[in-house]
């Protein structure tokens, strides 16, 4: 093909080309490699367990499972092996960000910093679930993606946010208020394949107890957000909790005046990562705390890099990577709004009142001694980042570790334990992941410097090797996700702003049309390769003239009242997976020029066919 034709190919395809070369560069294991044979030979490994380092090792890799972990001379391999010479490097299982809320643009940046598997412990809803299968089937390059299919959460607190459960059954949040409800939602979940199950702020605590009793019957873990308004820390403890994210309600139930601190956590969504009541610490009430939850096998997981938010002593060293990071070109697909708010993240209580900060950042440094104690107390530590909202994805992870070396005062082994083993057994997944040992799966990496020396060698990264395969690290611009994520129903505070001010019930029009807007669609999601479907619109103000765009192309739509239009999708549109964006347009003269004439976005996700 001559270079003025390739210049006028679509960037679709493009980047679909390109994508396909990614596939049969890392050799998706599920079409490829399973008599594929990868031995790492030499090089000092860190299992994982958290033992003694061995040195001159020896790993064999069949397919995509660890055969055999050994010493060098003491195991026969295939002749014909693909051999990774490590002699003076060390090996290390995958990282884990136990706490992520993945997005389409994450799978190189992730992969080039050796995480090999992520918890989407936000939700994730139907998306989640078809990128997890998508990864996993081979269909789209990036790190295994464990997900919690939503969330369980009070009323006030799913308001807050914006997010009531309204998008669909596996959607974050559901408000649930009784016991009864709790079951039925993490049966919900269970059944449609989540791998843990989430409970937010604000439920009661027979919500929590019965959350916890039904998905333990599952065999689930329960990652708990308790800041009250009735549960924190300890009666989530209590109740069964396995895992707490951001170390949440820990502050609460060891403040010396739990009075002073009333109402935190229920009133605005970022009092979730605001350490400042930690200041208010009482050493005997964590003394206390801490050996309820280590009886009780409770995993922390503190995200310091979101916590702290410029408080870290490495800010600046930080802040300089994650700025360099996003000046490579290969990484131009990383959405631009996304770039600003990860780096602005470090400024953001520079002008904050002297007093203010101080009580911040006092709550900040005890938040740090009090997972040392519980370390020391032999309690387990996670480690996560909360990205995409306060970290890059990848490196992240790695400022992380860092933090719980040098401020927090964990030893290298401890920490790289929390990014290993920890999250596989709190999640637990530890007998497929999270050690290097024989018939676990082949995730790992291998770097030019002893990390145990230095926790920040944990970057100097020479291979990542996931599923058996040895994983292209180039970032590339034309990296597009063929199933991009897209919510639902977009902007639905928008839509209730809409519904309140503008909706009439004058069939003619008289003053022009009104602006539209999406509640609702039926079905929301589809295989590729469907025949045609008919799609039920449901929203405000909806006219005879309105008209539909089905990713950018005007579909057929018939009029059924004013909150309600059936649309025609035809087999042609759907024919190939993709997150295909809806809108609905009402033609000039306006009703109300404010609001435009185009509604929000809905999105109908169209999955694989396997």
């Amino acid at each position: 093909m001559s270079k003025s034709a390739c210049s006028r190919l679509p960037f679709r395809f493009v980047s679909f080309l390109g994508l396909l070369l990614w596939l049969a560069a890392v050799q998706a294991p599920a079409q490829t490699n399973q008599q594929n044979v990868l031995v790492i030979e030499g090089g000092t490994l860190i299992d994982g367990n958290g033992g003694a380092p061995v040195r001159d090792a020896l790993i064999i890799i069949r397919g995509n499972q660890i055969e055999t972990v050994s010493r060098k001379g003491q195991a026969q391999y295939p002749a014909g092996a693909r051999v990774l010479q490590a002699d003076g490097k060390f090996i290390v299982p995958g990282l884990m960000d136990a706490h992520c809320h993945y997005q389409d643009w994450m799978p190189e940046l992730m992969l080039h910093f050796g995480v090999t598997s992520i918890f989407e412990i936000g939700g994730g809803g139907e998306w989640g679930l078809a990128q997890q299968e998508a990864v996993a089937r081979g269909k789209i390059p990036g790190p295994r993606i464990f997900v919690a299919a939503g969330s369980i959460a009070g009323a006030r607190i799913a308001a807050l946010s914006g997010r009531t459960g309204a998008e669909g059954p596996l959607s974050g949040r559901q408000v649930v208020a009784t016991a009864a409800q709790a079951r039925d939602v993490v049966r919900r979940f269970s059944a449609a394949g989540a791998d843990m199950i989430k409970v937010h702020r604000g439920p009661p605590l027979e919500v929590y107890r019965a959350a916890i009793d039904e998905a333990h019957q599952a065999g689930l873990p329960v990652v708990a957000q308790p800041l009250g308004p009735t549960v924190y820390a300890r009666e989530a403890v209590l109740a069964g909790a396995d895992i707490l994210e951001h170390a949440a309600g820990v502050a609460y139930s060891i403040v010396k005046d739990p009075a002073k601190w009333e109402g935190f956590g229920t009133t605005i969504e970022v009092h979730s990562i605001d350490p400042t009541p930690f200041a208010d610490m009482d050493d005997a009430k964590a003394a206390e705390l801490i050996q309820l939850m280590v009886d009780r096998n409770v995993y922390l997981e503190p995200d310091f890099i979101a916590v702290g938010r410029g408080f870290q002593a490495g800010r600046r060293k930080f802040e300089l990577q994650d700025y360099q990071l996003m000046q490579n070109p290969g990484l131009a697909y990383v959405p631009a709004r996304r770039r600003l708010k990860i780096l602005g993240t470090y400024r953001e209580f520079d002008e904050m009142d002297p007093a203010e900060w101080e009580q911040r950042h006092k709550g900040y440094l005890n938040m740090l001694r009090f997972i040392k104690m519980y370390v020391d107390a032999g309690g387990k530590v996670m480690s996560g980042t909360d990205t995409a909202g306060w970290a890059i994805p990848g490196i992240g992870l790695h400022h992380e570790l860092e933090i719980l070396v040098e401020e927090a005062g964990l030893t290298p082994m401890q920490a790289i334990v929390s990014a290993t083993r920890n999250p596989a057994e709190g999640f637990r997944i530890l007998d497929r992941l999270g050690t290097i040992e024989a018939g676990k799966l082949a995730d790992l990496m291998i770097v030019n410097a002893d990390p145990l020396e230095e926790i920040g060698n944990l970057q100097q990264i020479e291979w990542v090797v996931q599923d058996g395969n040895v994983i292209d690290r180039t970032f590339h611009a034309w990296f597009e996700n063929p199933l991009p994520r897209g919510a639902t129903v977009e902007a639905r505070a928008w839509v209730a702003a809409l519904k309140s001010q503008t909706i009439q019930k004058d069939p003619t029009w008289a003053f022009g049309q009104p602006p539209p807007g999406i509640e609702s669609i039926s079905p929301h999601r589809a295989t590729e390769g469907d025949p045609a479907l008919t799609l039920t619109i449901g929203g405000v103000n909806f006219t005879t003239k309105s008209a539909v765009h089905f990713d950018g192309k005007p579909v057929p739509a018939r009029f059924v009242n004013d909150a309600e239009l059936q649309v025609t999708i035809a087999a042609g549109l759907i024919a190939s997976a993709g997150n295909y964006a809806i809108t609905v347009t009402n033609p000039e003269p306006l009703q109300r020029l404010e609001w435009g004439g185009t509604s929000n976005k809905a999105h109908l996700l169209v999955n694989f066919r396997y």
